[in-house]
């Protein structure tokens, strides 16, 4: 941190919380898999429906039908969903060519993931093929044009665009059909979309040598998938110091996400994990204090207590308070139980 960043405010989060509050980006997407021969029972051809990264439908060779994921689903017309066959009418032509240019034998993978975003500047569609994992041809929808991602491709765009009117199928769909089944999802799912999950705090510790420790912050079983995490020192913003991973779907439709900082272990009082979500009434930081675990058979062993406050007190910690602010910075521990989490 060391001042390379702005001190982080309370009118920072609260713009942060704004920004949260007022994202209303939604995306549908449809994902194909078809495998070149059968394989221990497993599915030749396998399609999943994803809304808002939530998998809503799915359908394979053996059940020959849409299968809902979820219970809003079974009112959808299964009309409205989009007919595998459409995907790799053109693709299955082109499959025995590439076994041959890639002069590779055994099972062989041909991925497909189409859909579009919706949020306050429009929409935006997305079309891209993969063969064996590796990406292979996308379709850009403003200059509608085939992109190759690897020579093998080129044989293939050279025939697709031997039928001008795929393109404009494929235009058709991008901008016009995919947001429409968008909106009519987001209207049968509504009530399941606009619910809410707060996020559950969670912070764990590894001790790599006497002058090497790896903060770990974790944030599990929140929704929607919106969320801003950040690690700071004495209330500055850690940013580049900061190892994140991406947020991530749960199997029960939340998410999580962690963030890690490697920190002097003298100086682990100083740090605190910021999160803010929707669904919490005001931004949940989380901080470490030792505390002797009697349960444990070593005296020498200790446990870690993630205690969390209400960012305005925290600020007014850090920062001190007077007038006006005095009210506002009295520091406390939240009344939520669940905030603090022995370790």
């Amino acid at each position: 941190c060391g001042g390379k960043t702005p001190r982080t405010s309370l009118g920072v989060c609260v713009l942060l919380r704004y920004n949260l509050l007022c994202s209303s980006k939604h995306s549908l997407s449809y994902s194909y898999l078809q495998v070149s021969g059968p394989s221990q029972g497993l599915p030749q051809f396998l399609s999943m429906v994803h809304l808002d990264d939530q998998p809503i439908a799915r359908y394979d060779n053996h059940i020959r039908m849409l299968e809902p994921l979820v219970p809003w689903m079974e009112k959808v017309k299964m009309k409205s969903c989009l007919d595998p066959d459409w995907v790799f009418r053109a693709d299955l032509k082109t499959k025995k060519q590439l076994v041959t240019d890639f002069s590779t034998s055994g099972l062989h993978t041909w991925q497909a993931i189409l859909g579009c975003e919706l949020g306050e500047g429009g929409s935006k569609g997305y079309f891209h093929y993969s063969y064996d994992g590796m990406d292979f041809i996308s379709f850009d929808n403003e200059t509608f044009r085939w992109v190759t991602a690897q020579p093998h491709a080129q044989k293939v765009k050279e025939k697709w665009e031997d039928h001008p009117g795929w393109f404009q199928e494929n235009k058709d769909f991008l901008e016009e059909t995919c947001p429409v089944l968008l909106k009519r999802y987001l209207s049968f799912g509504k009530e399941a979309l606009q619910r809410t999950e707060p996020p559950v705090g969670k912070m764990n510790s590894k001790v790599v040598d006497d002058s090497l420790e790896v903060l770990t912050c974790q944030a599990f079983g929140f929704y929607p998938k919106e969320i801003q995490t950040t690690w700071t020192r004495d209330g500055e913003a850690c940013v580049y110091e900061t190892l994140r991973r991406n947020v991530a779907p749960n199997s029960d439709g939340t998410y999580y996400v962690w963030l890690s900082i490697e920190i002097d272990p003298k100086e682990k009082n100083h740090y605190w994990c910021h999160v803010m979500h929707d669904d919490l009434q005001e931004p949940l930081l989380l901080a470490w204090k030792e505390e002797p675990d009697e349960k444990l058979q070593h005296p020498g062993s200790k446990s870690y207590m993630a205690l969390g406050f209400h960012v305005a007190n925290a600020v007014g910690k850090q920062k001190g308070c007077s007038g006006s602010q005095k009210s506002q910075c009295i520091f406390k521990l939240h009344e939520q139980k669940d905030s603090i989490k022995i370790m």
